[in-house]
């Protein structure tokens, strides 16, 4: 089944996507071992600071290579209206880590500080791609090198 709409501007495909990124609260997050093991996985996500703020547990695959490595890409949507984000993850500490907290926990009504061995993890976005259809793949770029394009 093939979109008969016009491709989206790149200014409207900024805009959906920052809807998205405000909206969703679920994302596909992959990172690699050391090893090169790749590790895809489900997480719950908030918009926070210009930064996708997800938390796992640390000892978890994902925490494990984010905090190890830091490179990570995180997809949103379906495979005919996908996000994908190029990013870099940090571990959060001290006041970045409260407020990121309370942000994802107001905007997902659970708050894993009431569990032990959890961890906020900031994925700050250097690349970031949107596309629906094959007439919007040649477009799709929206944010390189950290800066949003123009």
């Amino acid at each position: 089944m093939t979109n008969t709409q016009p491709a989206r501007s790149r200014q409207q495909r900024r805009q959906d996507t920052l809807s998205r990124l405000e909206q969703d609260v679920d994302c596909w997050v992959a990172t690699a071992a050391a090893d090169g093991e790749p590790c895809l996985v489900p997480l719950s996500f908030v918009w926070h600071e210009d930064g996708v703020v997800v938390c796992t547990r640390r000892t978890n695959p994902t925490g494990a290579n984010l905090v190890r490595d830091g490179r990570v890409r995180v997809t949103l949507g379906s495979t005919r209206d996908v996000v994908l984000i190029e990013g870099e993850g940090e571990l959060l500490t001290d006041d970045s880590r409260t407020t990121a907290a309370d942000a994802f926990a107001a905007k997902l009504t659970w708050d894993p500080r009431a569990e032990k061995g959890y961890v906020y993890l900031r994925i700050t976005p250097r690349v970031v791609q949107a596309w629906r259809e094959v007439n919007e793949i040649a477009g799709r770029d929206l944010m390189r090198d950290g800066t949003w394009l123009d």
